[in-house]
């Protein structure tokens, strides 16, 4: 092993032995050098190389032959295919160099630590040339006198090498230059080229691996040229209108050659060619008439030439020429039909004749008018009818019949042939059977069975159906023969109406018609359902069909999806010709949601979402609790009212006691002056038995100490007037008697019974006045059942003072409205509208009895005399004596003492705010 400071030296020496570069990818160095040196290697073969190291390095650094690795392009190569030769030479072997790689170095591992470059080569793998093949040349006509020639050939292979071709060629005793391909390894042109001498032309290919030549050429170039093509052509027109005379000039002498042409021509428009015979051209020449053209057409002329015995090549095709032949006659009459109108009257037809325009080779020309014909066959004798029309339609009003149509197109050359459209008056004959259609790529085949008879021709309509607008017809004739046609100009994913009619000779058969599609396709949107009519358990459910622009197909079903809201999606399948269908089973007071779905026969479309919710009730539910209902309350009100009309009495007794009007009373109208005079020595005898009826009065003890205010002693001073008021007051003294605070009212049976709640209601008093046969009638004051408040001008009097003198008020008090005269004596003192019975004398004449005892009780403190007292009972019996015939009866003349006085049975009256007793 070296030592340290030997390696450095070694180090230091191949430093300083280090050349200048000369191969790419590698350094040489003095020390070795690899061998062979850049070599190219065939793709595909075995290569050997050989590292050979020099002695100089060998005696200064110790190296040798077996510390050499190699590498291709840095990646090690195994050392299974390396082999030391001696110890200055290592080889290394590729036994397939398509993956040999560039550079191939060969390097020194010294010591094991260190490597170190010592040679590199570049190496190129690449193949030998091919021989050229399919070589073959053509000689241009570049102008009247110059000619070049132009070979090509197949180079073969890409070598990965760089590679040379040339073109070589000689005569028999000459050789020429060669010609060396510009940018292009497979052609190569000679500029001047000699005829009438054979030429033998070869390619040699040349690289680093090899050279290879074609099989040579042997060629008179006079027989492989291009000439150029005919010049200066022009179009002619000739005297017939079928034929165009064609004129040109040839570029090439014929003592160079003679030509043959090619005539070639097309419609204006048109992509196909027509070409006129080979051998009708196959000389030279510089005209040419074609013939069998079309009449004012406009036709497109291109010409091409050749060698005449058809060496060489045709030249390209002259500029294109355009030309038209003349008018002629129409070839055919225009095509005629008829839409016939009978909406507006069945026995006068609205015919609209309409006619297709002749294509150009059928109108010769242009069409200057048309003549139409109209002849009825019904009648003989009616006239025909001629018509000069310049458009292709026409409209006739004619009556129920059979017509013939005659139609001739017009140019300038003359009329077509007529057209004959026979209108029968009914379409009675066979029609076409099994109609049916069938899309076949863009176009639409129309296809029927022929009926039995024999069929002129067939008449095929058709129009694009619309909802928003009226259909527009097309139409088309076929031969009878025929049975079957191709619809062009069919839009798809559009509904066509497609009706075929057979024309007979003696009439026409009735049409049949068939919907059809080119193609299909889903619908654009989807129905929209909503309810008509929601049940407990079913909904109907209602739909409009989708228009026809709507559709893009035949529509093959509806389906129906409905669910609720957290329940599974139920689905309804119905037919297309529907609008309308129930669903059943629902639950009640449940939200629906539906939807609808249109499919054709290529997809389909679903409709908006609805949404309906479902009765509580059915039908008949709510009647049937609702009816019982009203039925039982009714029955109640009429028992309520039955029953209150025969209890009606007691209700209105109640609810609506009888309330006597004051103005109405007897007691307004009564005046007593000088009652009768009865002896009173018990209540019996002052009120005897069947005397009142339903009289409740007030009991007042004599020796009551309770005060009374002005107010409460206001009824006694109104029974001291002497004339009652006038009939405008309510109720005189049977108002002002009843007139007393609320207190509950006793009966006059019972005496020692002590005055009662003041709360209670008081009924008024009615003086009631009866006679038995005969006799006066005696005043008895009767209870009422009223509980109205007496007017308040009733309650109107003036408050009375202890010392005067009450005569003038006794008379006041009686006074109605307080507006008649005092002193009117002429009044009887009462009038009275009906009368009571079971009352005398003793009744009246206890009651003044009982008012003149009250007026002196001294608790009352009123502080009358005795005298007082009598002269009112005086002036009393005075005044209703008046006019009148009253026995006269005597008073008693002392007063009873306080002890021994009765009790009083005194009316009530009303304080102002309220009753009080009295």
């Amino acid at each position: 092993m070296f030592s340290r400071w030997n390696w450095v030296a070694c180090g230091f020496y191949l430093v300083l032995s280090i050349c200048s570069p000369d191969v790419s990818g590698g350094l040489v160095q003095s020390c070795g050098h690899i061998i062979p040196e850049s070599p190219v290697l065939a793709l595909g073969s075995n290569f050997t190389a050989l590292c050979i190291l020099n002695e100089s390095c060998l005696d200064f650094g110790n190296i040798y032959a077996s510390q050499i690795i190699w590498k291709i392009k840095n990646r090690l190569v195994p050392k299974e295919q390396y082999r030391e030769i001696n110890r200055t030479v290592s080889s290394v072997t590729f036994n397939d160099t398509s993956s040999l790689d560039t550079p191939l170095t060969c390097n020194i591992l010294a010591d094991g630590q260190i490597e170190q470059n010592i040679y590199g080569i570049t190496v190129t793998v690449g193949l030998a040339p091919e021989k050229p093949k399919n070589l073959s040349c053509i000689v241009h006509q570049q102008s009247r006198f110059t000619y070049a020639m132009t070979c090509t050939w197949n180079p073969g292979r890409h070598t990965f090498l760089d590679t040379q071709f040339r073109l070589r060629y000689r005569w028999p005793e000459q050789i020429f230059p060669d010609c060396i391909p510009k940018d292009v390894n497979n052609s190569c042109t000679i500029d001047d080229s000699q005829f009438f001498v054979n030429t033998e032309i070869w390619v040699e290919a040349t690289n680093a691996l090899g050279k290879a030549e074609s099989d040579p050429l042997v060629v008179d170039p006079i027989d492989i040229v291009k000439p150029l093509p005919p010049q200066n052509v022009s179009i002619t027109s000739a005297l017939l209108p079928t034929v165009l005379q064609l004129c040109w000039e040839n570029w090439i002498s014929d003592a160079v050659m003679t030509l043959k042409f090619n005539i070639r021509y097309r419609i204006v428009g048109d992509t196909n060619w027509m070409e006129v015979p080979p051998e009708d051209t196959a000389s030279p020449r510089t005209s040419f008439s074609i013939q069998g053209l079309r009449p004012y057409t406009e036709y497109v002329f291109s010409i091409r030439c050749m060698k005449e015995d058809g060496a060489g090549y045709w030249s390209d095709w002259s500029e294109e020429k355009t030309g038209i032949t003349t008018e002629d006659q129409p070839s055919k009459g225009p095509p005629i039909w008829r839409i016939i109108d009978t909406s507006q009257l069945p026995a006068c037809w609205t015919v609209h004749l309409i006619w297709k325009a002749l294509k150009p080779y059928e109108a010769n020309g242009v069409i200057l008018q048309y003549e139409l014909t109209v002849r009825d066959k019904s009648s003989l004798s009616s006239p025909v009818k001629k018509y000069n029309v310049t458009s292709t339609n026409h409209t006739l009003q004619l009556q129920e019949g059979t017509y013939e149509v005659t139609l001739i197109a017009r140019n300038s050359v003359g009329p077509s042939p007529p057209s004959v459209l026979l209108i029968p008056a009914s379409n009675s004959k066979a029609p076409v059977k099994n109609l049916r259609t069938l899309p076949k790529h863009d176009k639409l085949w129309v296809g029927w069975t022929a009926p039995n008879n024999y069929v002129l021709k067939y008449v095929i309509e058709w129009c694009l159906m619309s909802s928003s607008s009226d259909c527009i017809i097309e139409w088309q004739i076929a031969l009878g023969d025929v049975q079957g046609i191709d619809l062009k100009g069919i839009k798809p994913f559009k509904c066509y109406l497609i009706t075929v009619y057979p024309l007979y000779a003696d009439g026409q058969g009735s049409g049949q018609s068939v919907k059809a599609y080119l193609k299909q396709d889903r619908p654009s949107k989807g129905p929209t359902v909503q309810t008509k009519k929601v049940g407990k358990a079913e909904a109907v459910l209602t739909w409009n069909h989708l228009t026809v622009e709507e559709q893009n197909g035949f529509i093959r079903n509806y389906t129906i999806l409905y669910k609720t809201i957290d329940g599974n999606e139920t689905v309804v399948t119905v037919d297309p010709s529907k609008t309308e269908y129930t669903l059943s089973s629902l639950t009640s007071d449940t939200l629906y949601t539906v939807r609808m779905m249109a499919s054709t026969d290529n997809g389909s479309r679903t409709g908006p979402d609805f949404t309906f919710t479902t009765q509580k009730f059915g039908k008949g539910e709510i009647e049937a609790i609702v009816v019982p209902v009203c039925l039982a309350f009714l029955l109640i009100v009429l028992l309520g009212v039955l029953f209150c009309f025969n209890k009606r009495d007691l209700i209105k007794k109640h609810i609506w006691p009888i309330v006597p009007d004051p103005s109405k009373s007897n007691i307004a109208q009564w005046s007593p002056q000088v009652p009768a005079k009865h002896n009173i020595s018990s209540k019996e005898q002052m009120y005897p038995e069947g005397s009142f009826t339903d009289v409740s009065v007030v009991e007042i003890e004599a020796d009551d100490k309770k005060s009374f205010s002005e107010q409460d002693l206001k009824p006694f001073d109104l029974l001291k007037k002497e004339k009652s008021t006038s009939e405008g007051h309510s109720s005189g003294i049977g108002g002002s008697s009843c007139m007393s605070s609320p207190r509950q009212s006793v009966s006059d049976s019972d005496e020692g019974e002590t005055t009662q709640n003041t709360s209670s209601t008081v009924q008024y008093s009615t003086v009631v006045l009866n006679g038995y046969r005969d006799q006066t009638p005696v005043q008895v004051f009767s209870r009422s059942e009223s509980t109205q408040p007496l007017l308040d001008s009733e309650e109107r009097s003036e408050d009375h003072a202890g010392g005067v003198d009450s005569t003038p008020q006794r008379q006041q008090y009686f006074r109605q409205n307080g507006g008649q005269d005092e002193t009117n004596t002429d009044r009887p003192c009462f009038e009275r509208t009906k009368q009571i019975t079971h009352a005398n004398e003793g009744d009246l004449v206890g009651f003044v009895q009982l008012q003149i005892s009250g007026q002196s009780s001294q608790p009352l403190g009123l502080g009358m005399e005795k005298n007082t007292q009598e002269a009112a009972v005086s002036n009393v019996l005075q005044t209703c004596t008046e006019g009148q015939t009253v026995r006269p009866e005597t008073v008693e003349e002392n007063p009873l003492s306080v002890d021994e006085m009765p009790k009083s049975y005194l009316p009530q009256t009303v304080r102002q705010g309220g009753y009080m007793p009295q």
